[in-house]
């Protein structure tokens, strides 16, 4: 059980040190500008990302398995990022 919420606060502590990359950066240039809803989005992608991996860690036996829907899952994740970053694909969801 122990072990259980140490990975847990791994993968809050994890997200929120990610989440002050942009915040810092807002306080010394003006090219990161960042609303709460940016930082609402990135901090449920990067905690989502970090329970879906606890998931496939708990559940998945094999290691090549666990590694392959690791890849899988931060593929995505990257994907999903740049689009919402930058609209590589033109969806909806970049606001194009």
């Amino acid at each position: 059980m122990m072990t259980q919420n140490k990975r847990l606060a791994g993968i809050i502590f994890t997200a929120a040190l990610l989440l002050l990359v942009p915040l810092v950066a807002m306080q010394f240039t003006s090219e990161v500008n960042w609303s709460f809803f940016d930082f609402l989005v990135a901090g449920f992608l990067l905690f989502g990302t970090g329970l879906v991996l606890e998931l496939i860690l708990r559940k998945v036996k094999t290691i090549r398995q666990r590694i392959i829907l690791c890849v899988v899952l931060f593929i995505a994740l990257a994907l999903i990022w740049a689009e919402l970053a930058v609209g590589i694909f033109g969806t909806p969801l970049a606001g194009s």
